[in-house]
């Protein structure tokens, strides 16, 4: 009886609760925004950090923002594979590492386009053109939530290179992009794309002879107790991106979705000196750890600035929507340079 008489009890409380359970409504569970990206303490993890905070000062603990540098989710190629199917909400990473999904990041890879850091930060900045920055991809599923300068290119190599002859045979990592293959095809080394994750390795075994690379991680990853030869070529200024699936994107709030645009705007304008400065920092970090930075001489700097420009020129004919990005980007540039 006592028993019967306790579950009509507990029956009866859960049914008067009911009612009170059906106007709260179910509990909102808070979104994770994973942030992925191959490098660390650097430009694109000091970006990653800023805009987390911003988001955060903006919607509170709506959205759970999770950093991974240094390739915590995986190579590169999973890294951007993962933004794609929607498993990383998003993910930051040098333009030249997204070609393979769609060609017309190559546009930020053009050799000679962007000469300084103001170049970029100008383009990528403009009113008009920032609004098509950011939906440009929406065709293949990713919006672009964040775009900074990162540093100029330089070439780290196991033995010194002080001529373009001393290019000659050498086996060099590159971004996947066209525009750092075929410059370096073009001085007669061998370019192997390669994840960051799998270059230490193959320097190690002879494998790589040499890296493409911004300077900055060279130092973050201590590349320096490998090597000690770097040659300033600076025949490009990388660009970087954070991607976002789009699917995740739309599936929140409108108060998150402008709040997710408007903080990667805040964090760039705050990150951009930052980078700016890092740059620097690295060389006299370089230095200071045995490091020799090599540079070509005046002639040989002048005579690969020009054979890379004719060879840029033909590889953005090839394609018109590359073209088309290209001649946006390079208005831009032009245009700041007569203010």
């Amino acid at each position: 009886m006592l028993k019967s008489f306790l579950r009509k009890a507990l029956l009866g409380v859960a049914i008067a609760a009911l009612p009170l359970a059906a106007m709260q409504g179910p509990a909102v569970a808070a979104s994770t925004m994973k942030l992925a990206s191959a490098t660390i303490n650097d430009v694109q993890h000091e970006w990653q950090k800023v805009f987390a905070r911003e988001l955060a000062e903006r919607v509170g603990d709506e959205v759970k923002t999770e950093i991974y540098p240094a390739s915590q989710l995986g190579p590169i190629p999973r890294m951007a594979e993962g933004v794609l199917l929607g498993t990383i909400e998003a993910f930051t990473t040098p333009t030249s590492f997204m070609t393979n999904v769609d060609p017309r990041f190559q546009a930020f890879d053009v050799p000679g386009l962007f000469k300084t850091p103001e170049d970029v930060d100008r383009a990528i900045h403009d009113a008009d053109y920032r609004d098509h920055l950011e939906t440009m991809f929406l065709d293949k599923g990713l919006r672009v939530i964040g775009a900074i300068y990162n540093s100029p290119t330089v070439v780290f190599t196991m033995e010194p290179v002080t001529s373009l002859a001393d290019m000659q045979g050498l086996k060099i990592r590159t971004f996947a992009s066209p525009m750092q293959v075929k410059p370096m095809e073009q001085l007669g080394a061998s370019a192997l794309p390669l994840a960051l994750s799998e270059v230490v390795p193959q320097l190690e075994n002879g494998g790589l002879d040499g890296l493409l690379v911004g300077m900055p991680i060279l130092t973050a990853f201590k590349f320096y107790d490998i090597g000690k030869n770097i040659t300033d070529l600076r025949f490009a200024e990388i660009v970087s991106v954070t991607v976002v699936n789009e699917a995740w994107f739309q599936s929140q709030s409108d108060e998150v979705k402008t709040a997710i645009i408007e903080a990667g705007r805040a964090a760039e304008t705050e990150v951009f000196p930052w980078g700016v400065e890092n740059v620097e920092r690295t060389y006299k970090i370089w230095s200071d750890n045995g490091g020799t930075i090599n540079q070509l001489s005046d002639e040989e700097q002048a005579k690969m600035e020009e054979d890379f420009a004719a060879l840029a020129t033909s590889l953005v004919d090839a394609d018109p929507a590359v073209k088309a990005e290209y001649e946006k980007l390079k208005a831009l540039v032009d245009a700041g340079g007569k203010e």
